[in-house]
């Protein structure tokens, strides 16, 4: 079994201890962290967002931070802070909560803009300056942000330029009848999180992401998803469309999500299955659109049923 494969089913199977119904979102999950990518978990509250960012943590044995984000905290309060030091006559700097393997920053959109740019530079560059001086983060390094999609009083949406540093937008949705009985069956006595263990070591993570980029990606398959993303940015539909971090976000994830499945190449159903959670939040709709109930989802939905895999059959 392909190390990718064999790594990511360690975890799913590990998680799924925890967290049941949710395999797929499991594997998306590994596929931002095979990406080196980040995530926003877009949810109603109790569906178990925060829960499956912890027991990832967990199954990879490596540092995990949760930051409660309120309008009250500061950029200082995630990336750290530097205290003088009386004895050396120094600035000592206390590095944040940023400073681990996996960051949850939970509400995100609770946080105001000016706390909320305070991610940007550790999600796009791994990397945190505090007065003047750049602090390396450590590897992997992956944010998972949570935002509850119905209750917007006092939020702050997140702009557009933040969104685009996500490589996936996920929403878990509700558990079925059936699987919801069998959690509750699960939580009758104490909760599985209480005994998860680590059952791979979540250091090799960055090596395994360079194997990534050793999935063979067809010429025509390329072609397919800068056509696809090219056909947001004309659609008459949306004010903005996906940005050139979207054809890159679906190109690698789709990458991700074979390897995952023990494939060395991806096929057109790898790229149809991540297009809306690649690109639907890095577009903009317009207002006109949106008062008719379209939504940024849809747009892409359709685009996939229209824009043909094959430019020879579009003429």
């Amino acid at each position: 079994m392909d190390p990718v494969q064999l790594f990511a089913d360690k975890v799913v199977n590990n998680i799924e201890k925890v967290i049941i119904g949710q395999r797929r979102s499991i594997e998306l999950m590994l596929v931002a962290l095979f990406c080196e990518g980040h995530v926003l978990l877009e949810d109603v509250p109790g569906v178990g967002k925060t829960m499956l960012a912890r027991a990832m943590g967990v199954s990879l044995g490596i540092t995990f931070r949760r930051i409660q984000c309120t309008p009250d905290l500061l950029p200082n309060d995630i990336i750290g802070v530097s205290v003088y030091n009386q004895q050396s006559s120094k600035f000592d700097f206390i590095p944040g909560p940023a400073f681990s393997n996996i960051l949850l920053a939970d509400e995100v959109n609770r946080a105001t803009p000016r706390t909320q740019s305070a991610l940007l530079e550790c999600m796009g560059e791994r990397q945190i300056t505090v007065d003047g001086v750049t602090h390396p983060l450590n590897r992997p390094f992956m944010v998972l942000a949570t935002q509850n999609p119905i209750e917007y009083e006092g939020t702050f949406p997140l702009p557009e330029a933040q969104l685009d540093r996500f490589l996936l937008k996920l929403s878990l949705g509700y558990l079925d009848a059936a699987t919801e009985n069998q959690m509750l069956l699960n939580l009758r006595q104490r909760h599985p999180i209480e005994s998860l263990q680590p059952v791979v070591d979540g250091g090799q993570v960055p090596e395994l992401a360079a194997r990534i980029w050793d999935v063979h990606v067809d010429d025509t398959v390329r072609e397919y998803i800068v056509r696809l993303v090219n056909a947001t940015r004309t659609h008459p539909d949306l004010l903005l469309g996906a940005s050139p971090r979207g054809s890159l976000a679906l190109y690698k994830a789709s990458q991700a999500w074979a390897a995952l499945h023990g494939r060395d190449y991806i096929l057109p159903d790898d790229v149809k299955l991540l297009a809306s959670l690649t690109l639907a939040h890095r577009c903009l709709i317009h207002p006109e659109s949106a008062l008719r109930g379209r939504t940024q989802k849809l747009v892409v939905e359709e685009l996939l049923a229209q824009v043909p895999l094959d430019i020879g059959k579009a003429q």
